[in-house]
């Protein structure tokens, strides 16, 4: 149990320290901003008590709210990817899974994760842009942001993904 704390927490600072030092300054095409801290939440296993889940990922999201200047935006957009991590990871397991199996593309296979991956990364964006706009003013901004900042997300994480294995 402390084993994994102590890994689940170095991976936690970790993310939140490259998504406050680097990826909060990188905007493409002014709308596209790399959030690659929701992998946080994508990789948590499937035996771990929801609770956890949920206030690993609000504490998440209010870390990098603390240091992006985006109040409580990244925190609720956090709160609801955990939320719904354990019921879509549900859906993409195989019957025969074991309880507590990591979320991977090892474990699920490449297809599985990058659909389950895809899935939490976009609803993430499109919460955390329509929070921040907080208007539907433009639309278009608002899609072009949510679409191209998941699109790199995905990217990054699909890279990070290859890379732990």
């Amino acid at each position: 149990m402390t084993v994994d704390f102590l890994r689940r927490l170095a991976v936690f600072v970790a993310l939140c320290l490259a998504q406050v030092l680097v990826f909060n300054r990188i905007q493409l095409f002014h709308c596209a901003t790399p959030l690659l801290f929701v992998y946080f939440t994508i990789i948590i296993p499937r035996g771990y008590p929801r609770w956890a889940t949920l206030l690993w990922s609000f504490f998440m999201g209010l870390f990098v709210d603390m240091f992006a200047n985006t109040p409580g935006v990244a925190a609720a957009s956090m709160t609801l990817a955990g939320l719904l991590q354990p019921y879509l990871l549900e859906l993409f397991l195989p019957r025969d899974a074991e309880e507590n199996i990591k979320a991977s593309a090892a474990s699920l296979g490449g297809w599985r994760f990058f659909a389950l991956a895809a899935i939490i990364v976009v609803v993430f964006c499109l919460v955390f842009f329509a929070l921040e706009a907080f208007s539907f003013f433009n639309v278009i901004y608002w899609l072009q942001c949510a679409g191209g900042s998941a699109l790199v997300t995905l990217m990054l994480v699909m890279t990070l993904e290859t890379i732990r294995k």
